[in-house]
């Protein structure tokens, strides 16, 4: 909102804000000021307005209590649990700190950052997990990440959205879902074709060619992910305009800029500390619980790196702002896997590792599924509380399935 007589903005601009701690009302024609913008907490008061201000954050002592049960005990399981519980509110707090970043950003910036930190968890656990040879984890844990996002988040929007608004019908923009399903389905073509080659046994150079074919591909897909962003936040006037209307109604910084910097620096190493013994325990913890790698790495690891998109859409959802909800949930879909994926295909070339886009018959043969059904569901532009429940049931199918499926790399 801009204003080109100063008086006219003081007299008109008036805002009232809820914290956790006091209920106060700003008003310029006073000589207040916008609150969080030009106003810096203590360091007491920003630690209750990030920390002890969410219910989930109940859960960060389990990080440090991990990390001990490691050092005290070779029990596996009971430390990636611990882990898996510690790193839940951080991912929560890492999308917290990011939207309150992006609210001094503008809705351009705003978007495109929280697009990049809001898949930071597991970006963090690929890379440890390259750096330790293990890149059947970072394949499988991509492919729940993406998974995860269409399926479970999406659905459990639809659904809460559909619950709140049950009188009528929930719409978003059609055209702009219709070419998500499209991006999506090219990232399934790209994982495809590699896979083909490999079980049809046609590669000119036996093994070679699989590799040169991914990394090739890997290229492509970023430079095919840069033109969508391209085309999503400079091409598209209705996307853009619809992220102002929000980023002036309901966006309201708590904390100033450099706060959120500090924090979000703080929840990215504390993130990457747990990862490491997070990914060291994989193994162990499978064996313990006799739960197959592919389980813990599709299922159990995307969900707690997902939390943050998971809270992000339902609450847009239930405030009958699906498009935003579409934008979180297969917005993060397609940042995995024509972002994350290729990226680790190229950080791995460079590592020296041989990490490529065969992800096995299975698991494509799941992915391209999945993508299939979503499109179904979002031809329409409309949603209810039915397409949601059974998105929810078509996630629980796949872990069903993962939870049965012992995977060749690690038979």
């Amino acid at each position: 909102m801009e204003f080109d007589d100063e008086a006219e903005h003081r007299r008109l601009f008036r805002v009232e804000t809820n914290s956790p701690q006091r209920k106060a009302v700003f008003s310029l024609e006073q000589g207040g000021s916008l609150p969080g913008k030009t106003t810096k907490n203590s360091v007491i008061q920003s630690f209750k307005i990030v920390i002890l201000s969410n219910k989930l954050n109940l859960l960060l002592p389990f990080g440090p209590l991990a990390i001990l049960v490691h050092y005290l005990t070779d029990n596996k399981g009971w430390f990636f649990l611990l882990s898996l519980l510690g790193i839940t509110p951080l991912a929560e707090r890492l999308g917290y700190a990011t939207e309150q970043l992006a609210c001094y950003t503008g809705p351009t910036v705003g978007g495109l950052l929280n697009a990049t930190f809001g898949n930071v968890t597991e970006l963090i656990i690929s890379i440890i997990a390259l750096k330790n040879g293990m890149i059947r984890v970072v394949q499988l844990t991509l492919l729940g990440s993406i998974l995860s996002n269409m399926l479970l988040v999406l659905g459990c929007s639809f659904f809460c959205g559909g619950i709140v608004f049950s009188r009528k019908q929930q719409v978003f923009d059609k055209g702009n879902a219709v070419l998500n399903s499209g991006m999506l389905l090219i990232a399934v073509m790209s994982l495809l074709f590699p896979t083909l080659l490999h079980y049809t046994h046609s590669e000119v150079h036996a093994a070679s060619s699989e590799l040169v074919l991914s990394r090739s591909t890997s290229c492509i897909m970023l430079v095919a992910y840069a033109a969508y962003l391209f085309f999503q936040l400079k091409s598209q006037p209705s996307f853009l305009t619809e992220s102002e209307e929000t980023w002036d109604d309901d966006e309201v910084p708590e904390i100033s800029k450099w706060e959120a910097i500090i924090w979000l620096l703080i929840f990215t190493a504390w993130v990457s500390l747990l990862s490491g013994y997070l990914v060291d325990a994989i193994e162990g913890a499978s064996v313990s619980w006799n739960v197959p790698i592919s389980f813990i790495s599709v299922i159990l690891l995307p969900i707690v790196g997902n939390a943050a998109e998971h809270a992000g859409a339902i609450m847009f959802a239930m405030k009958d702002k699906l498009d935003l909800s579409l934008g979180v949930a297969i917005g993060s879909s397609i940042q995995i896997s024509m972002f994350a994926v290729p990226f680790c295909v190229v950080i791995s070339w460079m590592m020296g590792e041989q990490m490529d886009l065969n992800f096995q018959l299975f698991e494509t043969a799941t992915l391209f599924i999945s993508v299939i059904v979503v499109a179904f569901f979002l031809q329409e532009g409309t949603s209810n509380y039915f397409k949601g429940l059974m998105l929810i049931l078509s996630y629980l199918i796949v872990a069903a399935s993962f939870f049965v499926h012992q995977d060749p790399d690690q038979g």
